[in-house]
């Protein structure tokens, strides 16, 4: 079995443009970073809340930047890992 290369769940919803926010990940048709939905879940995990604060954002919107965020963990964690030392 083969691994194939998929398109990441969340590249229809987030864009990045230098034009908007300097460039830092957003929900795409809005100016609503990746960072400020992280953070306000991180703080509190309750979704009506989130969408009462932002009206614009949906769950696929929340999918999206959760997705996005497990991407940038992943390529950290291949970046900084070292080989074990032989025995």
């Amino acid at each position: 079995m083969t691994i194939q290369q998929r398109t990441p769940p969340y590249t229809e919803r987030i864009t990045r443009d230098p034009n908007v926010l300097v460039g830092k990940p957003v929900v795409k048709g809005t100016r609503i970073p990746v960072e400020l939905v992280l953070a306000k879940l991180a703080a509190n995990p309750d979704l009506q809340e989130l969408f009462l604060d932002y009206p614009r954002l949906t769950v696929d919107d929340v999918r999206a930047c959760l997705a996005y965020a497990e991407q940038l963990v992943a390529q950290q964690e291949k970046a900084t890992t070292t080989p074990l030392p032989p025995l």
